[in-house]
């Protein structure tokens, strides 16, 4: 189980970066108009926009909860689940959600203007490979501490 966490941490780590940078969908509209935008992109628009609130919202959940579920699952291994990291990853792993992430996505895809076609690209695989894989490792973690 050690062997599978000590992969799990560098790849959820690894994937969230990616999740974050990387292009999330592509919308095209008219034909020749494209966006192409990550996620930190669609958080700097809302909040450019006006939408601070929102911006918020969507930054919190869905880069902040996660980075720190991801980093309390190193301190839970680091410390062998001996410190209360292990009760505060129960929490803050409640309040780290993918789908506030993807109604973002929807609002994102509606902000912009015109009739638009939209296809997924890398970074929402990165950004669901990397929630999966801190799920499974958290999961392992509070296993293992039992």
């Amino acid at each position: 189980m050690r062997i599978l966490l000590a992969i799990l941490l560098p790849v959820s780590a690894f994937s969230f970066a990616l999740g974050l940078t990387q292009p999330l969908m592509r919308f095209e509209r008219l034909y020749f108009l494209e966006d192409r935008p990550s996620l930190l992109e669609m958080i700097f628009e809302l909040w450019r926009s006006g939408d601070a609130a929102l911006a918020f919202i969507v930054g919190l959940f869905s880069v902040g909860f996660p980075a720190a579920k991801i980093l309390l699952i190193h301190v839970v291994v680091l410390t062998g689940g001996q410190s209360r990291s292990l009760s505060l990853l129960s929490t803050v792993g409640k309040w780290s959600m993918l789908d506030v992430m993807l109604v973002a996505l929807v609002l994102f895809a509606a902000k912009t203007s015109g009739l638009a076609a939209a296809a997924i690209l890398p970074g929402l695989w990165f950004y669901a490979a990397a929630t999966l894989s801190t799920a499974l490792a958290a999961a392992m973690c509070s296993r293992s501490a039992r």
